[in-house]
C-alpha cells in the first residue's frame, strides 16, 4: 500500500508541476516560462519525487515506465497493474485539481496541455511523425531509466539523470506531441478535454508502451549484469 500511495502521489504531482506549468505559465502574457520552462518543470517534478519517494515504490509515475521495468525484470508482475492503476489515478486527481485551479479566472481550458497528432499537435506534426517521436523518446527514457538505476551505476544520481533526460525529452518533442512518454499523464488531461483528445489517446498509450517494451527487451538481453562476461 505505502509502495501505491507513493506512486499516486508521485504521478499526481507530476500531472499538476509539469501540466500545470504548461497551462498556466506557458504563454502567460509577458512572462510566459514557454517550452524551455515546461520541459524544466516536467523534469523537476521527477527530479523531486524521485529523492522524496524514490526509496519507497521507485518513483515511476508512469504506466510504461512499470512495464519496461517489468520486461526488464526489474518489477514484480503482482505490482504491476496495481502501479499502473496508482498513476492513472494519481494523474487524474492531478489533473482534477489543475482544472479547478485553470477555471479559477472564468476562462476556458483550451487544450489543457492534452498530447496530439495531426491538427491537435502544436506543430501539426502527422500521426507517423507522432507515433515514431513517442516511442524512441520512450524507449530511450526507459534505457536512461534502467541504466540510472543499475547496481552498477553511480549511486545517488539518478533522480538527476531521470529528471533531466523527461526534459530533454520535452525540448525535442513538446513541438510534435506535445511529449507524453507517459499513458497516466495523457490519460488525466484528455479526459477532462474530451472529444478528439480522448479519440488520440490510444496512440498516447500504445507508442510509450512500445517504447517501453523495447527498451526493457534490449537491457536485459545486452546490458543486464548477467550478460557482462
Amino acid at each position: 500500500m505505502k509502495k501505491l500511495v507513493a506512486e499516486f502521489i508521485g504521478t499526481f504531482w507530476l500531472v499538476l508541476g509539469g501540466c500545470g506549468s504548461a497551462v498556466l505559465a506557458c504563454n502567460y502574457p509577458g512572462a510566459g516560462i514557454g517550452f524551455v520552462g515546461v520541459s524544466l518543470a516536467f523534469g523537476l517534478t521527477v527530479i523531486s519525487i524521485a529523492y522524496a519517494l524514490g526509496h519507497i515504490s521507485g518513483a515511476h509515475l508512469n504506466p510504461a515506465v512499470s512495464i519496461g521495468a517489468w520486461i526488464a525484470g526489474r518489477m514484480e508482475t503482482k505490482d504491476l497493474v496495481p502501479y499502473i492503476v496508482a498513476q492513472v489515478l494519481g494523474g487524474i486527481a492531478g489533473a482534477g485539481i489543475l482544472y479547478v485551479i485553470a477555471t479559477g479566472n472564468g476562462q476556458p481550458i483550451g487544450g489543457f496541455a492534452t498530447n496530439g497528432y495531426g491538427d491537435f499537435s502544436p506543430g501539426k506534426f502527422d500521426l507517423v511523425s507522432a507515433a515514431v517521436t513517442e516511442v524512441v523518446l520512450t524507449f530511450i527514457f526507459l534505457l536512461v531509466i534502467l541504466g540510472a538505476t543499475d547496481s552498477r551505476a553511480p549511486k545517488g544520481f539518478a533522480g538527476l539523470a531521470i529528471g533531466l533526460s523527461l526534459t530533454l525529452i520535452h525540448l525535442i518533442s513538446i513541438p510534435v506531441t506535445n511529449t507524453s512518454v507517459n499513458p497516466a499523464r495523457s490519460t488525466s488531461q484528455a479526459l477532462f478535454v474530451g472529444g478528439e483528445a480522448l479519440g488520440q489517446l490510444w496512440l498516447f498509450w500504445l507508442a510509450p508502451i512500445a517504447g517501453a517494451i523495447l527498451a526493457g527487451v534490449a537491457y536485459k538481453s545486452i546490458f543486464a549484469e548477467k550478460q557482462a562476461n
